[in-house]
């Protein structure tokens, strides 16, 4: 239960977006990652509400939560959901603090599919995701967005994760959404929104 609620945050994402993708140029993808990666260099905090979206074959109806997203460089990373029921995950010092309910637990998160799933997130912000050797990256276009597809390259993701596309409004070099298949088939969507680029964090964000 926790791989498949940890894989549902990373990307943490919202309904699929049906408009019309195409491939970038070379020249394209380059001016892409160059802008991104430069503009996110400045971002030390990130605050976001988020709606997530599931669809899962062998259930009728799409789960659909709510919640706030956290984000403290280097490496902090916090998914609080709220609606309809209350959980939080936390990304720090190497483990995972999970807060089911009340219910208190962590995992150490180092050397294992977490970590490079939260090593992902984290670089969604800061442009270095582009550089994990751990996926291979297209990059793909559409009147609306620029768009990342990540399809990993280790036999140890492919269990969990089939492909990730990262979202960016074209005005934007931050996520607006993320839309990950499992090597299931299930989908998760989440989409981002009220967006706060280095405001202040209160530290209690980053405690259960």
């Amino acid at each position: 239960m926790i791989k498949n609620i940890i894989l549902t945050t990373f990307f943490l994402i919202s309904s699929f977006f049906f408009a019309q993708n195409t491939a970038m140029s070379g020249a394209e993808a380059k001016a892409f990652v160059t802008k991104v990666s430069s503009e996110t260099k400045e971002i030390k905090t990130l605050q976001s509400d988020f709606t997530q979206t599931k669809k899962m074959d062998f259930l009728d109806k799409n789960i659909v939560t709510y919640g706030k997203m956290s984000l403290k460089t280097p490496n902090i990373l916090s998914w609080k959901y709220v609606k309809p029921y209350q959980y939080s995950i936390i990304f720090k010092d190497n483990k995972i603090f999970i807060n089911d309910q009340g219910k208190k637990s962590s995992v150490d998160a180092k050397s294992k599919t977490f970590e490079k799933i939260n090593k992902l997130i984290v670089g969604s912000s800061n442009g270095q995701m582009f550089n994990d050797p751990e996926f291979s990256v297209t990059y793909l276009k559409n009147a609306n967005f620029n768009i990342a597809k990540f399809t990993p390259k280790s036999a140890q993701l492919l269990k969990y994760i089939k492909q990730i596309e990262l979202h960016f409004p074209k005005n934007q070099s931050t996520v607006s959404q993320v839309n990950m298949t499992e090597a299931s088939g299930d989908t998760t969507n989440i989409v981002f929104k009220n967006t706060k680029i280095n405001a202040p964090i209160s530290a209690s964000e980053f405690s259960l």
